[in-house]
């Protein structure tokens, strides 16, 4: 139990750093702070960031992973850091991103995804 909680620690702050990594970028830009910013440094400061991510992913992954003595299988592992991820996203897409609005369809897909999560828990036999 306590190697799946860091697990889901590690895998939430990983996954706080692939946000900003992936989408930060835009909010800068769009504030102004990175108008200008050549691409390739956009490129850079998101690696820097995405590194960041994975000195988070790596362990979670290799620490929650069954064959490693965790409690979850790769597939499980998989499920659990895309409905993380997700989950990530809108928090910050939602503070950061205020002229985005999390619509019906959106919450719909978020629901299919914790269904993911359910079956991947259920017994295959």
């Amino acid at each position: 139990m306590k190697g799946g909680l860091i697990t889901i620690l590690l895998l939430i702050i990983s996954n706080v750093f692939m946000t900003f990594a992936w989408y930060g970028h835009l909010k800068l830009q769009s504030s102004g702070h990175a108008k200008n910013w050549p691409l390739i440094v956009v490129i850079l400061v998101s690696w820097g960031l995405a590194l960041l991510e994975y000195c988070f992913m790596i362990p979670a992954n290799r620490m929650g992973f069954r064959e490693n003595g965790g409690p979850f299988s790769l597939f499980q592992l998989k499920i659990i850091q895309e409905v993380i991820s997700l989950t990530i996203f809108t928090v910050i897409a939602m503070w950061l991103f205020q002229g985005e609005k999390l619509q019906w369809n959106h919450l719909a897909a978020f629901i299919c995804l914790m269904g993911a999560v359910v079956f991947t828990f259920l017994p295959a036999k």
